[in-house]
């Protein structure tokens, strides 16, 4: 989907480590809700509530998500699954664009 309509866009920015990881959340009319955003190069850990779908729209990194063996190298076009009330790390490489849906 290259664009959501009919949507609520939350005005106040989600700002993580001193600005270098940025997002704006989108509520659906179901009550559904993504982010958008951008990660900037960095190494950076999330806790999760909800599960999470990361669709890495454009850039590189590697996501290592608590539980699973390894890291795995993810770059534009690609997507991860993280578990409810988890973590996941990542190392981006590049200048990210991101969309994470919370999974109910």
């Amino acid at each position: 989907m290259e664009e959501f309509r009919d949507v609520t866009v939350v005005k106040k920015a989600n700002v993580y480590f001193d600005g270098k990881v940025t997002s704006r959340t989108v509520i659906f009319r179901d009550g559904s809700k993504k982010t958008l955003g951008v990660m900037l190069p960095g190494e950076y850990e999330f806790n999760t509530a909800d599960k999470e779908l990361m669709e890495i729209m454009s850039g590189e990194l590697d996501v290592t998500i608590a539980g699973q063996a390894g890291n795995r190298a993810i770059k534009g076009g690609e997507s991860f699954e993280v578990p409810a009330n988890s973590k996941f790390s990542m190392k981006v490489k590049t200048l990210t664009d991101y969309c994470c849906s919370f999974l109910k």
